[in-house]
């Protein structure tokens, strides 16, 4: 699929958990895992966009590439646009997978591909029904509220950290993993931040505020973000066993 071009931001600064991207899981850094799941989904080249020496080189190590991008930017969308033209690749859609995701699933990274077949739709990206009673108060696991638009795919109306929608139904975690119409994403990154962006603390809702269009592909389960000293333990005992 030479239309399609991966990219996985990855900074060694965290607040949480400094220097996660090279923290050890199983042996090898947790951002060479998110490599190698990436690549095994096999949707086109894979590339990390860093500002560390010590990640490209962990990465270069794994037969990986990586590219050097600046160390300001504020997202990662920021991060991989900047990498983008420094790769040079002419790939039409951009797929951002987050560097903190090694459990992540090669399907899920297909998946995220699916609604962009329509044409109407700028951004796609995924979510998984919650099952966790304690994940629906939760301020950090982010909601996406949409309406159906066929079998296990919603267009997206909000993302929220409260509760929501209200009422009988299922309630859907987003999961931070986009595919980017190239147009779609030099629009986003031209953008400045928006209103409930900043109030919610949530990225995706600047496109939604500027009328961008994201569905989500609805998938099986949440692959386990890396953000906490006790979350990394987690993915240890996970990928070790």
């Amino acid at each position: 699929m030479s239309d399609i071009l991966v990219l996985i931001p990855a900074r060694l600064t965290s607040e949480r958990l400094p220097g996660k991207p090279l923290a050890d899981i199983a042996g090898e850094p947790m951002i060479v895992h998110v490599l190698r799941r990436a690549e095994a989904a096999a949707v086109g080249p894979v590339v990390v966009a860093t500002d560390s020496e010590a990640i490209a080189t962990a990465v270069e190590k794994a037969g990986g590439r990586a590219v050097m991008t600046r160390t300001d930017h504020a997202s990662g969308s920021d991060r991989i646009f900047e990498a983008l033209g420094i790769v040079g690749d002419k790939a039409q859609i951009i797929v951002n997978v987050q560097g903190d995701l090694p459990t992540l699933r090669a399907d899920d990274v297909r998946a995220a591909l699916d609604p962009l077949a329509d044409a109407a739709v700028d951004i796609s990206t995924i979510a998984a029904e919650i099952r966790d009673e304690a994940e629906r108060d939760n301020p950090n696991v982010v909601k996406v509220v949409g309406t159906p638009v066929k079998p296990r795919r919603l267009r997206a109306l909000y993302f929220t950290r409260a509760t929501a929608p209200f009422g009988d139904g299922p309630l859907y975690h987003h999961i931070g993993l986009y595919a980017y119409r190239r147009a779609a994403l030099e629009r986003f990154v031209a953008l400045s931040p928006s209103a409930l962006e900043r109030r919610e603390k949530l990225e995706q809702l600047r496109a939604l505020e500027a009328g961008m269009r994201i569905d989500v592909a609805i998938v099986d389960a949440v692959p386990l973000g890396v953000d906490t000293p006790a979350d990394l333990e987690r993915a240890r005992a996970l990928m070790s066993a």
